[in-house]
């Protein structure tokens, strides 16, 4: 049996400090930190879907594998849930903010 190393996640490291000219640049980064999120969203589905059609057809596929991908992906959109939970609550405090 193979066991096969875990693979790396997203970095969700927030920048070290952000000032007034790097707003952009912050904002840039957060989009593309969401959207790493959501493509390994789906390339973490897309994987265990296969593995789960192997597996429902009768193929040589090893259950413990199936799960370890399925596990995978919930964890995935657990993190997934959790950035844009974070997100929407940012986007509140802002509005909430006395100009």
């Amino acid at each position: 049996m193979k066991i096969s190393k875990v693979r790396p996640g997203i970095s969700l490291e927030a920048p070290a400090q952000a000032s007034a000219g790097s707003t952009g640049a912050a904002v840039g980064q957060i989009g593309q930190t969401f959207s790493q999120a959501l493509d390994s969203l789906s390339q973490s589905q897309a994987s265990s879907d296969a593995l789960i059609q192997q597996l429902a057809a009768g193929e040589e596929v090893d259950v413990h594998q199936v799960m370890i991908a399925v596990e995978e992906t919930d964890i995935n959109f657990r993190i997934a849930l959790a950035i844009r939970d974070r997100l929407i609550e940012a986007y509140r405090d802002v509005m909430r903010m006395a100009v």
